[in-house]
Parts: structure tokens; C-alpha cells; sequence
């Protein structure tokens, strides 16, 4: 039997940029790209996602995305890793029952405890009933639900709504230029449909390898929280190819999907806060340098946005402001950048100033 080849690590970081369009900005439009990317992480509000998009994306500007969260044709939920996505509407609802594990045990890990002998299947009737009559924020769900359950801690009734069904914010939360509590509903309710029980496992990973792989299943359990995704990875094999890490790890891979040369140039980058493409592998280093993790991955669970040189962060950044007078992209690279590169991370971060308004400043904060 011959043994799959070897790919080191420079090459998965050259094949992840080009399926993230980071190697060249892409032609899509915003909707077809957050389906490719099977969503962006959209913890902070409003600026990820578009910041997301602006990074691989020609021309991109943010009242189209807007207005596919307006339309309903793009929704905020808690998917992947239990954590708020920005996705398609069609990906609401083939997504969220296939990571109903991942928020089944985040409920459990999390609060379990505190809602022990709560009659879950109640709780979850009684909280769709109150959230498809008017969107509520959990503060608020949380109170009616302490109602009929004296002594019960509220924020906890709140989270188990949240856990238990597809709840999605409403605008203006998520809309560029707007704010807004983060109030929820149902995704049937919102969407006017139900959610696809027929999705297969077998469907999502064939769509995360797309996006970021080759990768081994580890990778793939990293990026959608979900355990034991093994046998789906072998079921899959037969119409897969398959490769070696440097350390011998099995990784799986579409045959047609792009593999540049570790040799191609990767252009400087600005990666947006929460950016997937550093939180969709077990082993980060074909992007992030290790020594570089704690500086951009910090105890509190905030991952800043990141900038890449020759592939790899090199630093971090920040919009900072919210008019011209005093807006301005802070870069604050970690090591000396050469004077191309440096110019490259000028260019980006004015074409995030124009898209963030216009006016400001880029600033480099030389951190070492």
C-alpha cells in the first residue's frame, strides 16, 4: 500500500489561504462567500464579519451584507463551537440540528447544576411560545421564564432557551452602522421555514475541507465542536484523497481543491477579530506560529485581528475611533517588517479606513 504523501507545513498554510481567497480577493458576492466559509464567527458586533469579507472580497462594502441580514437571507446564531455565526439562511437551518451536540453539552458543562430538576421540554416550549410572539433579549426571556419557576436563576432559564432552540438575533443587531440589543427569535419563526433534518454529517465535512482543508479529523472536531467524526471521515474516504503532516497525522482532502505551490507569494493580509481561519484547526501553526498564540488569543476568550505576512501572523491590529477626526488602524507587527511588507500592511489597513468611512490614520505601534 503506498504511503499518501507528506505536506508540510507551508504548503497547508498556502492551500487554507486559497480556499479563504486570501491568496487573491475573490469575485463573489457577499452571500455566496459566507456559504463557502460556512459562516463567520460574529461574537463582537458589528465589525467581524464584514471586516471578514472585506479581507477576501473585491470591492466589497458593507451595505450588501446588511442587507442580507434585513432580508433574512443572513441570520445570527450559535453554532459552531457554541459560539455566534454569522450564516446563510439556508445554513441556519441545515446547520443548527446537526450541532445540537455542541450546545446540548455546553448546556450541560455550563449549567447544569444550576437548572437541575427543571423540566427542560417545558422550558423550551414555554420560551418558543414568548419568543415567537415578540423577539426578547435573555435579560427579558430570562425573567418571564423565572416567573414559573420561583427561585430558578434567570440567566440560566435564558441560556437553556438559547441551547435548546435555533434562536437567531434580530436587526438591527449585526447591521453595519447600527446598534442595537441582541434580542432573539426562532429561526422557523424568523425564516418562515424548518430547520433541514435531512442534513447529512457526511455534507458538512465535505464543506469544511472546501474551506479549510487538507485536515485531519481532529481539525475538523476543532472547528465545529462536534466529537467522535472519525467514522464520518472514513466513510468519506473512498472519494477523498489523503496525505502526512510532518508528524504523521492523517489528512483528508477534496481531490480537486486547490494546492498551490508552498512556493506562490501570499500577500499581506488583514485578518478580522475572531477570524475562523485561526479557529478552525487542532494545530494552528500552518497559519500561527505558536510563540505568536497568546499574543492574539487572549485568557478572556477575545481573539484579535491578526496581520499576515508570507502567510503566517506577524502581528496584530485594530480599528480604532468612529469618525474621520479620530478613526484610525493600529498595526502592531511582532517582529521588524521588511519595507515592502511594511508598505503592503500601509495599503490594507487604508483600504480598511475607506471602508470603515474614510478619514483616519494607520499607525504602526512596534511591539516586539
Amino acid at each position: 500500500m503506498t504511503e499518501p504523501p507528506v505536506l508540510g507545513a507551508r504548503a497547508l498554510g498556502r492551500a487554507l489561504l486559497a480556499r479563504q481567497h486570501l491568496l487573491a480577493r475573490s469575485a463573489m458576492t457577499p452571500a455566496a462567500m459566507v456559504r463557502h466559509l460556512g459562516g463567520l464567527q460574529a461574537q463582537a458586533v458589528p465589525q467581524p464579519p464584514y471586516l471578514g469579507l472585506l479581507s477576501r472580497l473585491e470591492g466589497f462594502t458593507p451595505e450588501p451584507l446588511s442587507e442580507l441580514i434585513e432580508r433574512r437571507e443572513a441570520v445570527r446564531i450559535a453554532l459552531h463551537r457554541g459560539t455566534i455565526h454569522l450564516v446563510t439562511a439556508d445554513d441556519c437551518l441545515m446547520l443548527r440540528p446537526l450541532l445540537q451536540p455542541v450546545l446540548d453539552q455546553g448546556l450541560r458543562t455550563t449549567f447544569g447544576k444550576r437548572l437541575a430538576g427543571v423540566d427542560l421540554t417545558a422550558l423550551a416550549a414555554e420560551a418558543r411560545t414568548l419568543l415567537e410572539e415578540r423577539p426578547l433579549t435573555f435579560q427579558r426571556l430570562g425573567a418571564l421564564l423565572a416567573e414559573t419557576r420561583p427561585g430558578r436563576d434567570p440567566a440560566a432559564l435564558a441560556q437553556a432557551a438559547r441551547c435548546l432552540l435555533p434562536l437567531v438575533q434580530v436587526p438591527p443587531r449585526g447591521v453595519w452602522g447600527r446598534s442595537g440589543a441582541a434580542a432573539h427569535t426562532t429561526a422557523e419563526s424568523w425564516l418562515g421555514r424548518p430547520l433541514d433534518r435531512a442534513a447529512s454529517l457526511d455534507g458538512l465535512a465535505l464543506r469544511y475541507l472546501a474551506a479549510f482543508g487538507p485536515a485531519t479529523v481532529a481539525d475538523l472536531q476543532k472547528w465545529s465542536g462536534l466529537s467522535r467524526l472519525g467514522a464520518v471521515l472514513g466513510r468519506l474516504a473512498p472519494e477523498l484523497v489523503t496525505f502526512r503532516d510532518e508528524h504523521g497525522r492523517l489528512l483528508y482532502d477534496l481531490p480537486q481543491a486547490p494546492r498551490p505551490d508552498p512556493a506562490v507569494p501570499a500577500p499581506v493580509r488583514l485578518l478580522a477579530p475572531f477570524d475562523n481561519l485561526l479557529l478552525s484547526h487542532a494545530d494552528r501553526t500552518r497559519v500561527l506560529p505558536e510563540e505568536y498564540r497568546p499574543r492574539v488569543m487572549t485568557q478572556n476568550g477575545i481573539v484579535l485581528g491578526t496581520l499576515l505576512v508570507d502567510g503566517l501572523v506577524a502581528g496584530s491590529w485594530q480599528l480604532t475611533g468612529s469618525r474621520a477626526g479620530d478613526r484610525a488602524v493600529v498595526l502592531r507587527p511582532f517582529a521588524a517588517l521588511g519595507r515592502g511588507d511594511r508598505q503592503e500592511a500601509r495599503t490594507e489597513a487604508e483600504r480598511v479606513l475607506t471602508f470603515a468611512g474614510g478619514g483616519g490614520e494607520v499607525r504602526f505601534e512596534e511591539v516586539g
